[in-house]
């Protein structure tokens, strides 16, 4: 058994008997990992409330080959990110973030990625509630795009030829993004591709900023951020964190 001293943050929590608490993990060093903390449920815990939601800090894990449940010695918070638990639409946004990063991302250690995810929840805590559907559509593409799993939105996705880059375009989730005419008359589309979209999402994938989204639009973006998930990353099971994220974890505009 080695000890490893690790950056994590807190991607789901459940109590585990009258005294402990289970732990799920992003850490940059050993990936997504499970842990048991011990007495996490008493009155007087060692851990205080380090084991919120979301929660950044650096872990103490006690790690032995061959075995799912680790054990956590010390986690001692260095973001607590309170504001994603105040407003309904950032736990929504955070959530679907966690729940991709859950079934898709860090089975290995992964630097990149967590430094994404950080950085994606950073965002959406910082999201004003009228903005935090777009700071998570923000977070969500760059951690797609991390993962390796990019829609083609310059060139087309199967003839690879360059597309208009002021232009609508058609869009096909099977064939893995935009469609020049071409193909777009051979091949199935799910959907027309506004110009503005296209931008939208080249520039989050790539973790930058673009301009205040209207609701309409923003659940236009969620609609396709899930079927695009669904149509790559899936395994046939249902994405809850998303869903609710889509359909009912608004903020009030």
């Amino acid at each position: 058994m080695s000890l490893l001293s690790t950056e994590a943050i807190v991607l789901h929590v459940f109590d585990y008997s009258e005294t402990s608490r289970i732990l799920r993990l992003a850490t940059r060093d050993a990936g997504v990992v499970s842990v048991l903390a011990r007495g996490a449920r008493r009155a007087k815990s060692r851990f205080g409330s380090a084991l919120d939601l979301f929660a950044q800090g650096t872990a103490q894990l006690y790690l032995k080959e061959g075995r799912d449940l680790q054990t956590m010695s010390a986690f001692d918070v260095t973001r607590a990110r309170h504001a994603l638990g105040a407003d309904l639409g950032r736990f929504a946004s955070a959530s679907a973030l966690v729940e991709l990063v859950l079934r898709f991302g860090m089975g290995d250690a992964s630097d990149e990625l967590f430094t994404v995810l950080a950085d994606a929840l950073d965002g959406v805590a910082r999201a004003a509630p009228d903005a935090a559907s777009e700071a998570g559509l923000a977070g969500a593409w760059r951690l797609v795009a991390q993962l390796g799993f990019a829609p083609s939105l310059a060139m087309c996705s199967v003839c690879h030829s360059a597309l208009e880059p002021d232009g609508d375009v058609a869009f096909s989730h099977r064939a893995g993004g935009a469609l020049c005419r071409s193909c777009a008359a051979l091949y199935s589309k799910d959907r027309t591709l506004p110009a503005a979209a296209r931008v939208s999402i080249a520039a989050w994938s790539r973790g930058q900023h673009v301009s205040t989204l209207a609701q309409r639009e923003a659940r236009a973006h969620q609609r396709l951020l899930r079927e695009f998930l669904h149509e790559h990353l899936t395994d046939g099971r249902a994405l809850r964190a998303l869903d609710a994220w889509e359909h009912g974890g608004w903020s009030t505009l």
